[in-house]
């Protein structure tokens, strides 16, 4: 079984800074991809921000330049930098990992509240 710790959500201004922390324990370790998946309300939920254990990364093209996603492998932990916050950046931010060793999975967080104000 794997255990997402997700921190770091709140409320912000608009033009705002917030950091998001991930991290994961339990019984499978090495995941092939971290990442990031944001709801608004009355939205669909949509990729925020991935990383590959090999250093791939992608990004939603509404937060490119704004975002930095890192991870820490011998942590097993992922992190979401967020920097000049926008209103429309407000939802619920689920961590997500999918892979792994011994066991591979798709495994997620329980997400953690982001509000921007304007």
């Amino acid at each position: 079984q794997v255990q997402l710790l997700e921190s770091g959500g709140g409320l912000v201004q608009a033009g705002g800074s917030l950091r998001l922390s991930c991290a994961a324990s339990g019984s499978v370790f090495r995941f092939d991809v971290m990442g990031w998946y944001r709801q608004a309300p009355g939205n669909q939920r949509e990729l925020v921000a991935s990383a590959t254990r090999g250093g791939y990364i992608n990004y939603a093209d509404s937060v490119k330049d704004r975002f930095t996603i890192s991870r820490d492998n011998p942590k097993n932990t992922v992190y979401l930098q967020m920097n000049n916050l926008k209103p429309e950046d407000t939802g619920v931010y689920y961590c997500n990992v999918q892979g792994g060793w011994p066991r591979s999975g798709d495994y997620w967080g329980q997400g953690t509240q982001v509000t921007v104000s304007s």
